[in-house]
Formats: C-alpha cells, sequence, structure tokens
C-alpha cells in the first residue's frame, strides 16, 4: 500500500528518473505534485507495472496532478557531468518547473543536491512506497520509452523500441556490427571486456 505524504505540508512533490543504466538514449527525469485525495489502485513503482498499465497511469497522472514535468538530458550531458550528475540535474530541472512550487521534496534514491528553500527527503526504493515518486517514476519511464521510440525510428538496428537502449546482448550485437551512433554513451562500456570497438 502505498503512502500519500511524507510529511503535512500540502504541495508535497516526489521526483524520480529513469535511464540511467542505459548505453544510449537520455537520462529522463519526472516530478509530480499529486492531489492530496490521488487513489490509485494500480500505482506502484514502473518497474512492477507491465508497459499497458504504464501508459494508463499515466494520462490519469497527467490528468489528476496539481503539477507535473518531465525533463530529458541528452547524451552529451551525461558525458559532461557523469551519469549520477546528469540523473541529479534533471530531477532537479524537473522540479524547477513545477507550478505552483512545492513546499517539500520527495527523491527517489540516496543522492540528491538540494534546490534553494525547498527541504527534500531521499528515500531507497520509494516509488514502491510514496505515490508521488511512483507517479514520477511512471512518467519518467513513460517518457524516456516514447523518446527511444522516436530515435529508433532514426537507428532501427539497434531495435531501441524492444531495449530502450538497456544493454541487452542483441543491442551490443549490433554495436559490434555497426558501431556506436551518436546516441551512444561513449564513455559507458558498450561491450564487454572480450570484445572491443574501433572509434
Amino acid at each position: 500500500m502505498l503512502l500519500h505524504h511524507y510529511t503535512d505540508v500540502l504541495l508535497e512533490a516526489g521526483t524520480d528518473e529513469a535511464g540511467r543504466g542505459c548505453i544510449a538514449g537520455p537520462v529522463t527525469a519526472a516530478a509530480v505534485i499529486l492531489p492530496p485525495n490521488f487513489e490509485n489502485n494500480i500505482l506502484n513503482d514502473s518497474k512492477q507495472l507491465s508497459e499497458k498499465n504504464r501508459n494508463i497511469l499515466k494520462d490519469i497522472i497527467k490528468k489528476q496532478a496539481i503539477s507535473y514535468a518531465v525533463t530529458h538530458l541528452n547524451e552529451k550531458v551525461i558525458e559532461d557531468l557523469n551519469i549520477l550528475h546528469a540523473a541529479v540535474k534533471a530531477m532537479q530541472e524537473s522540479v524547477n518547473k513545477l507550478t505552483p512550487f512545492p513546499e517539500f521534496l520527495l527523491v527517489d534514491g540516496n543522492k540528491f543536491t538540494a534546490i534553494p528553500n525547498l527541504p527534500h527527503q531521499c528515500i531507497v526504493k520509494g516509488d514502491a512506497k510514496y505515490m508521488s515518486l511512483a507517479a514520477a517514476s511512471v512518467l519518467a519511464k513513460t517518457a524516456r520509452d516514447e523518446f527511444m521510440l522516436q530515435i529508433h525510428e532514426e537507428f532501427p538496428m539497434y531495435n531501441w523500441k524492444k531495449n530502450k537502449g538497456y544493454p541487452t546482448k542483441e543491442h551490443r550485437e549490433a554495436i559490434l556490427k555497426y558501431g556506436p551512433c551518436k546516441y551512444h554513451r561513449l564513455s559507458f562500456k558498450l561491450l564487454p571486456d572480450q570484445l572491443s570497438l574501433d572509434f
């Protein structure tokens, strides 16, 4: 059973990211403020949900949220900052887009850099504990999946519509055959140690 709030403030936001473990595409974050009376029996950590249920929930969350925002940061930002800092920056940018601005922020995970004048709490596996974090995880995951479907059209050989940029066996075989493209994170281990690429 997901909890509604961590604090008693009315404008409590949750933020989460998707795509940290991928080797291609952006890291995507979402921030959400849900109304205090929000109820949904399906809502859970996006990784526990089917794609169909994530897409159903995405529309419900967008319709009923007090405010929500999504941010994609591309592979160039990831390379410049490193994946952890890029994920935190994507979450910060999403929170800063919220109107009204929240009074308290829940962050999924254990790492965050504070936003001025906004108290926050990091919660490990929080997207399976709090509604706002579960909602943020759904919006981040569905937005990132949609982005990967779009760039799949540009580079269909990597089959991103299926693997979404994660390092599956098929994805790595395609990198070995075709080389990496502009959406690959070149500082990541694109191939296992026994295989190497000539750039």
